[in-house]
């Protein structure tokens, strides 16, 4: 039996002289409850590593919730990441980076990220859920990851197993700021977690494995799946 585990994974090694960003291409015209929670873990622990977190594409009429405003280490642009990098980067970043230093985590790429690729690419690009074909939500992918695929990035995968975008970002700081072999990171795949005294549920996600030996999810995920126990998984973005 896993219950979630809501403390970080262990942090990696230092972060190499450069600053990397990790970018979340954010097409969704809403912003839901388990999203706002991603990403104030993605950028929260990119903060702590010294890398640059940011949201992009996001609508002009969406309504940022106030606590990802506030936040110190998260950039908020409405241009696209392609609009964004084919001008030489953002403010956060260390210099300037071209579309040839993005690199898009893909589910369909053909080769897996390794720490060498610390040295290729200065930005890594997540459009969503990262997994298997065919994805699981109608709504998040092919449409979207297709979109940001011809769009000409340079694609690399992390695995065979779906992700949560945090996870997925997590997983990708780890290899290469951390310099850490995807094999050699621990991983909990399919959790059951414990909703009350009588219920639990499958998450159908791998996750890090925390040095508890449960599924680092970020703050305040459990209570929200909990909360709304009676929902399906798609139902919480």
């Amino acid at each position: 039996m896993e219950t979630d585990s809501t403390a970080a994974a262990a942090p990696p090694p230092p972060a190499p002289a450069k600053t990397y960003s990790y970018v979340v291409e954010h097409l969704d015209p809403e912003l839901g409850e388990w999203s706002r929670l991603e990403y104030r873990s993605i950028a929260e622990e990119s903060r702590a590593a010294g890398a640059c977190c940011l949201l992009t594409s996001v609508s002009t009429a969406l309504e940022v919730p106030a606590d990802l405003k506030a936040l110190p280490g998260l950039q908020l642009h409405h241009e696209s990441v392609e609009d964004l990098f084919s001008r030489g980067g953002s403010s956060g970043s260390s210099g300037s980076s071209s579309k040839d230093r993005v690199c898009l985590l893909d589910p369909g790429a053909a080769e897996e990220l390794t720490p060498k690729d610390a040295l290729a690419f200065d930005v890594f690009l997540f459009g969503g859920i990262l997994g298997q074909f065919p994805w699981a939500r109608s709504d998040q992918t092919p449409e979207k990851g297709v979109f940001l695929r011809d769009k000409g990035f340079v694609g690399r995968r992390l695995g065979p197993k779906q992700m949560t975008t945090d996870t997925a970002v997590r997983v990708t700081r780890t290899i290469v700021q951390g310099q850490t072999p995807f094999k050699q990171i621990p991983f909990v795949d399919s959790p059951e977690l414990r909703l009350d005294e009588h219920e639990t549920t499958t998450m159908p996600f791998r996750y890090v494995r925390g040095p508890d030996g449960r599924p680092v999810m970020p703050e305040g995920m459990l209570e929200l799946i909990q909360k709304d126990a009676d929902k399906s998984i798609e139902d919480l973005f």
